[in-house]
């Protein structure tokens, strides 16, 4: 008989406990004989030097135990809001959570920010009020909190009145039964069980990860109340790989067997853990998979929520301190690359700097220590900057043809650039007849649309002001080659691709140089929760930053502002928060977009 298993990702705002948490989980189970500390930087999961030395979550890991026969694989995921996104992509493999709250802190921004990740994918969660061995711990006070912040039904198991309200409001049958008859505290249970399994209420457990206190009836609602499932260890073979770490691919299977020796389309499989296999349901380290990436599917896995991660909006020029490094770092840059979607790496060859964007320092911090552990690269950053973009005004048009005095290449090329709706990115097609294209060199005319699409990409990372081009439509108008034996108008050398790929950048900047370009920065949509006294002073900040206030309303003492607000501005917004509010104000952002620049345009060299 296959054994049950249960994929639990705990999550929580920074310092919150889910590390130590995870400690006690492991201990209590039998898997480790004491509980690391944070602070020591001895904890099972924070296996790099920089969550050792920081003691936060960067990457998320993975360790497993048994709790009633059930094994449970358990995602220790980051907090720190720079790395939301390796808490994002974990999502889709989980079939539980554990939401970890400060007893003393009570429900924090971080706190918000994942708890809708959650609801939005309909993740069984389970919370976890914790540290109420710590002074100032108001375990009441959080539980009040929850349902006005965190906008969720939330419930003490053992609270029977409480229970009764929040489950019948979701169960007709439910509330039938209780008005006709008093209502069994084992039928409670059982709808308490199956309303959590739905993602409709959140059970609320209290403790303390440090002392153990209320972990071991958490471990208990982990296996009663969240759902487990043995899976189809017969079927087809299908997973999701989440993570990529080294070379070995973290794989949730969700149907199927995989062993060792086995092919898949990302690689052979050399070797897993733990065992010899993977079944249905579990969730294990693979060996092989060396073109595996994150997000990469395995067979037929039921489409999952896409999560279309926003741009990142600063940007770095990374060096090695040994000049004879620096191709060593190109290479390790860009395996970091491959493996990871949210590092982008950029080469400017003229000025031999090698550029990497950011979603916030500590993550440069965490490329460092990357670096120097898995590559044996030490680096230096400069200084971090802003990232614009810059969209086309106009439609310009350009052509160069073989043997024009302005041509220094073998082909001809003509180019059209134009506006594209905003957020549409880089739209291309051809407008050109299979015989103007050597067909020697590409094969065929969509391998060598795809490859003037690859060349019009690389020419567009840098516009008039030295920013990418993005939301335009570029067309091929005209091409032809040349060879030896052909017609006068373009008889020359045979033409090669590297004459596309280096006549291409040339006709494309002349054809946006007739279009124009705005350049455009990033905005950030804000979220304020701040006491209702301090709107007008918020209000006002908000004026002199530039935001453009989008919705208002009050609920009690509490007023939430939502605001549009340039990427500049946002620290500076930060730094006020806590004087306008008496440092109960609290913020979060996401991506807004771009706006176009006033006054002179920002330039990158």
């Amino acid at each position: 008989m296959l054994r049950r298993t249960l994929n639990l990702g705990i999550l929580a705002h920074v310092d919150a406990g889910k590390t130590t948490l995870t400690e006690r989980l492991l201990y209590e189970a039998g898997v480790i004989d004491e509980v690391g500390s944070v602070d020591a930087g001895t904890t099972q999961t924070d296996s790099m030097e920089l969550e050792r030395r920081r003691g936060i979550t960067i990457r998320s890991a993975v360790a497993s135990f048994v709790v009633d026969g059930v094994q449970v694989n358990l995602i220790d995921t980051p907090g720190h809001p720079d790395f939301i996104a390796e808490v994002e992509r974990v999502l889709n493999v989980l079939d539980g959570a554990v939401l970890v709250i400060s007893a003393v802190e009570g429900v924090q921004p971080q706190t918000r920010v994942l708890m809708r990740a959650l609801q939005r994918l309909g993740v069984p969660t389970l919370l976890f009020v914790n540290k109420l061995d710590r002074a100032g711990a108001d375990p009441e006070r959080v539980l009040r909190e929850i349902p006005r912040r965190l906008a969720v039904r939330a419930v003490r198991p053992t609270a029977r009145d409480p229970l009764i309200d929040v489950l019948t409001a979701n169960d007709d049958t439910l509330l039938a039964a209780y008005v006709q008859s008093s209502v069994s505290a084992g039928r409670l249970r059982e709808a308490l069980a199956a309303q959590t399994k739905r993602a409709l209420v959140h059970p609320v457990f209290f403790g303390s990860a440090v002392t153990g206190a209320g972990v071991d009836s958490l471990m208990a609602g982990l296996v009663e109340l969240l759902p487990t499932d043995a899976g189809d260890a017969d079927g087809p073979v299908a997973g999701r790989i989440f993570k990529v770490e080294r070379g070995v691919a973290y794989l949730r299977l969700f149907s199927g067997t995989l062993r060792v020796r086995d092919r898949l389309p990302q690689g052979r499989v050399t070797a897993i853990e733990p065992g010899s296999c993977l079944r249905a349901g579990e969730i294990g380290k693979v060996w092989g998979l060396s073109r595996g990436r994150v997000g990469d599917t395995i067979g037929a896995v039921e489409a999952g929520v896409e999560h279309h991660f926003p741009p990142p909006t600063l940007e770095t020029v990374v060096a090695p301190k040994r000049p004879q490094d620096k191709g060593a770092l190109r290479a390790a840059l860009a395996q970091l690359a491959e493996q990871d979607p949210l590092i982008n790496v950029r080469q400017d060859d003229s000025r031999q700097e090698i550029y990497v964007s950011l979603y916030g320092e500590v993550q440069k911090e965490v490329i460092e220590s990357l670096l120097a552990a898995d590559y044996g690269l030490d680096v230096v950053f400069h200084e971090t900057t802003l990232l614009h973009v810059e969209r086309p005004i106009g439609t310009g048009e350009a052509v160069e043809r073989i043997n024009m005095e302005s041509n220094p290449f073998s082909a001809t090329v003509g180019l059209r650039i134009e506006p594209a709706p905003v957020g549409t990115g880089l739209a291309f097609r051809g407008s050109v007849e299979a015989r103007t294209v050597p067909m020697y060199a590409y094969k065929n005319l969509d391998g060598f649309l795809q490859a003037m699409r690859q060349y019009a990409e690389q020419a567009l990372q840098e516009g008039l002001f030295g920013w990418q081009v993005t939301d335009c439509l570029v067309t091929l108008t005209e091409c032809n080659y040349s060879s030896a034996d052909g017609p006068p108008s373009t008889r020359g050398p045979l033409s090669t691709p590297g004459d596309y790929r280096g006549l291409t950048p040339i006709v494309l900047m002349q054809a946006l140089r007739q279009a124009g370009t705005v350049v455009c920065e990033p905005m950030l949509l804000v979220r304020l929760e701040i006491p209702a006294t301090a709107t007008g002073g918020i209000m006002t900040a908000l004026g002199r930053l530039g935001a453009a206030v989008r919705a208002q309303s009050t609920h009690g003492d509490l007023t939430t502002l939502e605001a549009l607000l340039p990427a500049a501005k946002v620290r500076d917004l930060q730094r006020k928060l806590p004087g306008l509010t008496g440092g109960e104000g609290v913020l979060e952002s996401s991506f807004g977009g771009y706006r176009a620049v006033s006054g002179d345009p920002p330039r990158r060299d």
